[in-house]
């Protein structure tokens, strides 16, 4: 197991994981949410929902560091605690990909070194949203297992551009709105 996915395990950051497992060539992935703020413990067996999470992350790493990571996140302020909760595995030369629901604009910032690619989310999912990125056909995937699924995606970022215009971390905080999600559903 990577040194990423045991610190999530151990220290029982994962939430709704879809997929937590071996991927090709050394990799390790996973898929669902990561918790950034907990919730407030009611009892010894019973805890709230996370105040803030990464939703429906998807990451890649190697034995020590995140390689692919996309996440949606609720507001762009809580990109920084996010941030703060899994710093010693972002690498300069991994892929990341934000999903943003209150931002005006998409941009490609630098934080500490790292760098992020924010992008506005309205009604989609950043599965959905990085298949297009990439220009993969969700149709092509359909038989793949969850693993093949996750390699798809991250062999296919390694040749593809997947940045914004650039700005600066306070430009980007500067492009926050009050912008909620958009539910889509039966009504």
């Amino acid at each position: 197991m990577s040194a990423v996915l045991g610190y999530i395990k151990e220290n029982s950051l994962d939430w709704q994981p879809s997929f937590n497992g071996e991927l090709k060539d050394g990799l390790f992935g996973y898929r669902g949410s990561l918790i950034v703020e907990a919730g407030k413990q009611l009892s010894p067996d019973r805890v709230l929902p996370p105040k803030i999470q990464a939703k429906q992350v998807i990451i890649v790493t190697n034995d020590n560091t995140i390689e692919f990571f996309a996440c949606e996140l609720e507001s762009f302020e809580h990109f920084v605690p996010m941030f703060e909760k899994y710093k010693e595995f972002f690498s300069k030369d991994s892929t990341n990909l934000l999903f943003v629901i209150d931002l005006d604009e998409s941009g490609t910032f630098e934080y500490e070194g790292i760098t992020f690619n924010a992008f506005v989310l309205d009604e989609s999912s950043v599965w959905n949203e990085t298949l297009d990125m990439l220009n993969l056909e969700k149709g092509d995937l359909k038989k793949a297992s969850p693993s093949e699924k996750i390699e798809a995606v991250y062999d296919e970022s390694k040749s593809s551009d997947l940045s914004a215009k650039s700005r600066t971390y306070d430009e980007m905080m500067a492009l926050k709105s009050n912008t909620k999600k958009v539910l889509m559903g039966a009504v």
